[in-house]
């Protein structure tokens, strides 16, 4: 694996590991943004790996899975277009209390677990 690439991974490892300190501390909707975030990471190291390029700079996860050419399993799919819509109102909230309504201490719980399976199978492609 690139060295680059590495990189990538690594950053996305760590804002996982920030995502779940958001989660532990009740900053519910900032593990939802550190979530996107990793996943973005990740993908953007598989996008180097493979294309040998520079990612663009974009948050787009539909657009970094077309970019590099992948088809994800149905499941992981869908969720990565729950977690790519979610990132604007996380990223740029417009109504704070609205927010940490919408994204409670269960629904983000269920974000993290599936964020985790996505990133597994974004990794394994790393080894294709």
């Amino acid at each position: 694996m690139d060295r680059k690439t590495e990189q990538w991974i690594k950053q996305a490892d760590y804002d996982m590991d920030t995502a779940q300190y958001m989660f532990n501390g009740g900053r519910y909707f900032y593990a939802v943004f550190m979530s996107h975030l990793s996943i973005e990471k990740t993908l953007k190291g598989l996008y180097y790996e493979k294309l040998k390029e520079v990612p663009p700079k974009t948050h787009n996860l539909i657009s970094l899975v077309n970019k590099i050419n992948i088809k994800l399993p149905e499941k992981e799919g869908m969720f990565l277009v729950k977690i790519n819509s979610a990132s604007i109102i996380t990223r740029y909230p417009e109504d704070l209390a609205k927010i940490q309504k919408q994204f409670t201490k269960k629904i983000v719980e269920e974000i993290l677990k599936h964020t985790r399976e996505v990133l597994e199978w974004i990794k394994a492609q790393l080894l294709k």
